[in-house]
């Protein structure tokens, strides 16, 4: 109880020094513009709504005011490694879990240096760091690099197995998103969009973070697998732009006063008709996540409709096994792929199940995405699915041909060319973001 009224004055304290800051600034522009008391009254009572904390963490409200520890985001650049190149153009620092003491790493200058994991520790080039976690901290901002990519904030090298580690970058989150938005988006797209992509990109990584195992060494990939980040060179003044407008800003969703953040998801072209995270992955349904017919809003994308895919039985059935192996289910088993067929659609058309009949008279019902993956699986160019949007399959004695195809990606969330027509057509970054997530709105972490 004690710690609950702690908690509760600390927000309370928070918010009153914001209101605090914003009403000292109402009032010096009141006086600057002359404004009457009753005119100042109205700014200050829409002040105070603007300004009210909302709650947005996966299990818990927020504040408004996220701790500076918690707006860092650990990044995967490099997982399951044996070996990096590291380059520095100033010595940075360098210390290990089990030591703990920073020294001096002395690197010669804009020369590549190979780090390698032993079985007596750490080594960069013939000189040894060390046991433990790996922590290297550049002297200046991006005066190192990994594999000749500079990122922001520290490294940290994570001993996984065999010989083998992850190189994880530890950074602000803005500067993350700075990373991220310009691999995402294309260059020429209006700054709106990219404002609704890092509002978007932030919850994303908010959400993994928060919803991550406690013992998990990092939050997110640096690729599709959660969202690219390319650091430094990446980085556009737009991107960085994007992130600082919208510092602080995340989607949530919940009752008035208790939203909280969910996992946004985004893909590059819905094909005009999107599909819920149940469908797509078996997720629990939240409003945010449901489908939406868009019409031809997104048919600027050179994916919105694309195909005829034409797959070999003998090589569908190869992929599935393969995949199936991957995935350690009934899929390993399948005999050789007699149909595939569509088993249910979404209610506006798009296919969300999938059978699959063998030579063995087995049925395997797969979800849309496992459909997409499991087709996919270690297929040549020009044989995969861009998404499991489709009018029809057709099954030939020896191929079957998916016609009719729209879309690149899973579809579920906000579609970034739906984003770019939007914002063409005059909407702001909020309204983007709203209109892409049903029933949510903008609340704001820190």
């Amino acid at each position: 109880m004690g710690r609950g009224r702690k908690r509760i004055n600390r927000r309370t304290r928070g918010f009153l020094r914001g209101l605090s800051r914003v009403t000292g600034r109402l009032v010096r522009t009141a006086r600057r513009w002359r404004l009457s008391a009753a005119s100042l009254a109205i700014i200050l009572l829409s002040g105070l709504l603007f300004f009210t904390p909302w709650g947005c963490t996966p299990n818990a409200e927020m504040n408004g005011e996220l701790p500076p520890a918690d707006r860092v985001i650990r990044v995967n650049i490099c997982p399951g490694v044996d070996q990096v190149t590291i380059r520095a153009s100033e010595p940075p620092a360098y210390f290990t879990s089990l030591d703990g003491t920073s020294r001096a790493l002395g690197l010669p200058r804009n020369t590549g240096v190979t780090l390698t994991l032993g079985s007596d520790g750490w080594r960069i080039g013939g000189t040894p760091l060390g046991r433990g976690e790996l922590v290297i901290r550049p002297a200046t901002v991006g005066s190192v690099s990994v594999e000749n990519i500079s990122y922001r904030g520290q490294f940290r090298f994570v001993a996984t197995s065999n010989g083998r580690f992850d190189v994880v970058n530890d950074l602000d989150l803005d500067d993350y998103l700075a990373g991220v938005l310009a691999k995402e988006l294309l260059s020429g797209w209006l700054p709106s969009t990219y404002q609704a992509q890092a509002v978007i990109a932030r919850t994303y990584a908010l959400y993994e973070k928060k919803s991550g195992s406690p013992n998990r060494r990092f939050d997110v990939w640096a690729t599709t697998a959660s969202q690219v980040y390319g650091g430094i060179p990446a980085e556009s003044a737009k991107s960085r732009e994007a992130a600082s407008r919208t510092a602080g800003l995340v989607v949530g969703y919940g009752p008035v006063g208790r939203e909280k953040i969910f996992k946004a998801y985004f893909s590059a072209c819905c094909g005009g008709i999107s599909q819920s995270v149940q469908d797509a992955f078996g997720e629990p349904l939240i409003e945010p996540l449901t489908e939406q017919n868009v019409g031809t809003l997104c048919s600027a994308s050179s994916k919105f409709n694309w195909g005829p895919v034409v797959v070999s039985k003998e090589d569908l059935t190869r992929r599935f096994r393969a995949w199936g192996q991957r995935r350690a289910n009934r899929m390993q088993n399948v005999g050789t792929v007699r149909s595939v067929e569509i088993a249910d659609r979404n209610r506006f058309g798009r296919p969300v199940r999938f059978n699959v009949y063998d030579s063995n008279g087995l049925r395997y019902t797969l979800m849309s995405e496992e459909l997409r993956w499991a087709v996919n699986t270690d297929a040549a160019e020009g044989t995969k699915l861009f998404s499991s949007f489709m009018e029809n399959i057709i099954n030939e004695p020896d191929r079957v041909r998916f016609v009719g195809c729209h879309g690149n990606g899973h579809g579920v969330g906000m579609c970034q060319w739906c984003a770019e027509a939007r914002a063409r057509a005059g909407m702001t970054y909020e309204d983007i973001v709203v209109a892409a997530y049903p029933g949510s709105k903008l609340v704001r972490a820190y």
